[in-house]
């Protein structure tokens, strides 16, 4: 995954950190980890999104406002099911220009490049959950663009522990996974702009 270094850097180190730094409330410990319906963070979750461009640089973006619930049980983490929503709409870069074109309407009443000015929530909905650990593996399906495939994200869990701020209990996830674009309708610039996007995914959810 061509990740900028620093990126790289801090999620290898994110979990070490958790661990070990004094005062930190969440810690990669699974037995802090309660049952039941957690909300997902909104302002503490963002899915970012990385595609080639013309093979001479990688085109980075956010989604944030990330809303959803997961539903978990320690015990069967097998039955653990997870349901997000991501406003396509709130997509942002560090360029203006590219962040107008994403939302841009098709010229003359033609399809958008991309998401045009009114796009529909993606949402991904899992379907099973394979866990070993502090990993696992989630399959599901995602809908993008108004159309639904399957998509497998490799899962890590991030910490768990009180928000020091609102009390509550929170638990964080990162994951990753590729999908490509064409298979949700957007093919515009095909392979100049690669049709593979990679997905890095963090989202904390709190205990309802």
């Amino acid at each position: 995954m061509r990740l900028p270094l620093a990126v790289v850097v801090l999620a290898a180190t994110a979990p070490l950190l958790a661990q070990s730094a004094p005062g930190i409330p969440g810690q990669v410990d699974a037995s802090r980890v309660v049952a039941g319906t957690y909300t997902a963070d909104p302002s503490h979750s963002l899915i970012a999104w990385e595609a080639n461009h013309f093979g001479f640089s990688d085109y980075i973006g956010l989604f944030g406002d990330v809303a959803g619930t997961l539903k978990i049980d320690p015990a069967n983490l097998t039955e653990a099911r997870v349901d997000v929503t991501i406003p396509i709409s709130k997509v942002t870069t560090a360029s203006a220009g590219l962040t107008e074109h994403l939302l841009r309407a098709g010229k003359d009443g033609a399809k958008p490049d991309f998401f045009g000015p009114d796009p529909i929530d993606a949402r991904f909905v899992s379907t099973s959950v394979n866990a070993a650990g502090n990993a696992a593996i989630i399959d599901g399906n995602l809908t993008l663009n108004g159309i639904t495939k399957p998509v497998t994200l490799d899962v890590e869990f991030s910490g768990a522990g009180n928000n020091p701020y609102n009390k509550k209990l929170t638990v964080g996830f990162s994951a990753t996974t590729t999908i490509k674009r064409s298979e949700f309708g957007i093919n515009t610039a095909i392979p100049l702009v690669s049709d593979e996007v990679e997905l890095e995914i963090h989202v904390a959810f709190e205990k309802n």
